[in-house]
């Protein structure tokens, strides 16, 4: 037996003892999985079981009913007595409100632990769940599943109008009027008979990931559509809001300065014009052109091509040019075409290949396996310096940081930063498949709102998807000091990302835990920005924090105390004694700007760790 429920298969004392020795691992209250069995795959292997002990009152609605389980997406549809949603892993229990006079019929559901009897929509009330407006439910139901939704409601009443006539006295019933009114029009008019005026302005994409396609994003001129394909895979894109691009896929889009480049008035144009995203992600109009995209795969590491901060292979992409030509504009000639990968964040930012023989290109037609940042104007000309300090004060510090150098610019352009991409394949054996799914998308927030969670409300997102959510808790812990620390105000909910990571084959994530560190820079070294907050509040501020709201937020995300105090005191050694080492290559160093900057990170950094007891 792999899942436990506390008053049905284990009682509370034994559950609560097996935990705290490490047997099974608590996914919600009074939910119980062996530590060491595949989590995900018993999670939707008993996720009626799991739905029925949560919410008895509840009944299976929408795609759930047909299916008798989730849909392949991980959503398992229910209705009950209000609106809410349950995540649990991959799992997704989402709950709307029952109508007044439900009619339900019994459905006997089989699992590991055996037979249970549970309530399901009638074959009437879900058909009328498919026509609900704006409702979740209703487009979890495919096109199939109504075609074969009507005709088994036909068979039943002997015809269509009988089968109208049953489904509109439920629908009174209900004052479902609307929902009646499709659901008649749909039994009575044959599907397809007469065909509508085609919308020139809709999209139909595919999106695909490694190369396999996971579904297809649509949009009919008014609204968003995802529809999933039926794999064995992991799940990935989820739709969580009716109409609106899924989150996951927004976290791609470009923003800030690759927005105003690629003059893009929507996401529907940003989709329509690139074809390559981050966390090995391909939006293409045809499975043809899947395979005309090159596969990221890093071939080349930067340490082949390193020595002491500074990369040492030959960069081979764009420069100033022509003087009436800026840096900037040469770099947005190459996102001119659509094979050029698209890259969020607001900062400058180019895709590049690192090839064997040390040449450093822009990933067009080649694996994106590097991010290059370039220097900043008005002010922010060493912010690459500054986010190389940063990256190799968060190394000293424990985290897990990915490779990046400093490039020496041509044409006299101030030093930029080379960043290793972290979340894709390592060479061409490697079949793993990775993701990078940051907070916004986790929490399911718009881009817009990257700076209004808290790290609390982070923590509340991690807990039910990390495969270790103890590790990754005091990780989450302890990159909150160490923004404080370095005074970084842009650590926001885009900045702070989970890496999910399948191994071939597997149905579910092996592994889903904290992303390494990246876009880690102190903000209060720039102009403007000398009295900079945190980006994301904890015990409730931005600003003038303390060991005891470190210690206020420990016992909020369910830290020890204990293990809390050993985090801030082992933070403040590594920090104090990286700091008094910490030097620019030499070719960096060089300039006074650069020392200006450096010294400006390490006396913030000093003057904080003093309440540390450094």
């Amino acid at each position: 037996m792999a899942i436990h429920l506390v008053g049905e298969t284990i009682d509370a004392k034994r559950a609560h003892h097996r935990a705290q020795a490490g047997e099974l691992t608590q996914l919600v209250r009074g939910v119980y999985v062996d530590s060491d069995s595949d989590i995900e795959t018993e999670i939707l292997g008993h996720a009626v079981r799991v739905a029925h002990y949560l919410y008895p009152n509840a009944y299976l609605s929408s795609a759930s009913a047909v299916l008798l389980g989730p849909a392949p997406d991980g959503r398992l549809f229910i209705s009950g007595r209000r609106n809410q949603r349950t995540r649990l892993r991959t799992l997704e229990i989402i709950q709307n409100e029952a109508p007044p006079n439900p009619s339900t019929a019994s459905a006997v559901i089989g699992d590991d632990l055996g037979e249970l009897r549970v309530d399901v929509s009638s074959p009437r009330q879900r058909f009328l769940e498919a026509f609900r407006l704006r409702s979740e439910h209703a487009s979890a139901i495919t096109a199939e599943m109504r075609t074969q939704m009507a005709a088994r409601l036909v068979e039943e009443y002997g015809s269509p109008q009988a089968a109208a006539d049953a489904v509109w006295a439920l629908a009174r019933e209900n004052g479902w009027y609307r929902e009646g009114e499709n659901a008649e029009r749909f039994l009575l008019v044959q599907p397809g008979a007469g065909k509508a005026p085609v919308n020139k302005a809709a999209l139909d994409l595919l999106v695909a990931w490694h190369g396999e396609p996971l579904g297809r994003l649509i949009h009919d001129g008014f609204e968003w559509r995802w529809k999933p394909r039926k794999r064995s895979g992991p799940p990935l894109v989820r739709e969580t809001t009716p109409g609106k691009l899924p989150a996951f896929i927004e976290s791609l889009l470009p923003e800030g300065w690759l927005a105003q480049v690629l003059h893009e008035r929507d996401e529907r144009e940003a989709l329509r014009s690139g074809r390559r995203y981050m966390s090995n992600i391909a939006i293409v109009q045809s499975s043809d052109e899947l395979a005309t995209l090159p596969a990221d795969i890093l071939v080349t590491p930067l340490a082949a091509f390193f020595e002491k901060g500074r990369f040492t292979g030959r960069y081979a992409g764009p420069a100033r040019g022509e003087i009436e030509e800026t840096f900037e504009q040469k770099l947005a000639q190459i996102f001119a075409r659509a094979e050029t990968p698209r890259l969020s964040g607001v900062q400058i930012k180019a895709p590049m290949s690192l090839l064997s023989d040390g040449a450093l290109v822009p990933a067009v037609d080649e694996p994106f396996t590097h991010i290059l940042k370039p220097a900043g104007t008005a002010g922010f000309e060493t912010l690459p310096i500054v986010e190389w300090l940063c990256l190799e004060l968060g190394r000293a510090a424990g985290f897990d940081v990915p490779a990046a150098a400093l490039i020496e610019m041509p044409d006299g352009m101030p030093p930029a930063l080379l960043v290793e991409r972290f979340d894709i394949r390592r060479g061409v054996e490697d079949q793993r498949r990775l993701a990078l799914e940051d907070f916004c998308s986790i929490l399911d927030l718009p881009t817009s709102a990257k700076y209004d969670g808290t790290i609390e409300r982070m923590a509340k997102g991690l807990r039910p998807l990390s495969t270790d959510p103890a590790a990754d808790l005091t990780i989450l812990f302890r990159r909150a000091i160490f923004a404080w620390l370095i005074a970084d105000g842009d650590m926001h909910l885009k900045n702070l990302a989970m890496l999910k990571t399948a191994d071939a084959g597997a149905k579910t994530f092996t592994s889903v835990r904290f992303a390494p560190l990246y876009d880690a820079v102190t903000t209060r070294v720039f102009p403007g920005l000398a009295g900079d907050r945190m980006a994301l509040k904890l015990n409730g501020k931005d600003d003038r924090l303390g060991q005891q709201d470190f210690l206020a937020l420990a016992r909020t995300i369910g830290l020890a105390a204990g293990e809390a105090e050993a985090a801030l005191a082992d933070l403040a050694r590594r920090l104090s004694e990286r700091a008094a080492m910490l030097t620019l290559p030499e070719f960096a160093g060089g300039s006074e700007v650069a020392r200006a900057a450096r010294d400006k990170v390490i006396a913030i950094l000093t003057d904080r760790l003093v309440p540390f007891g450094r």
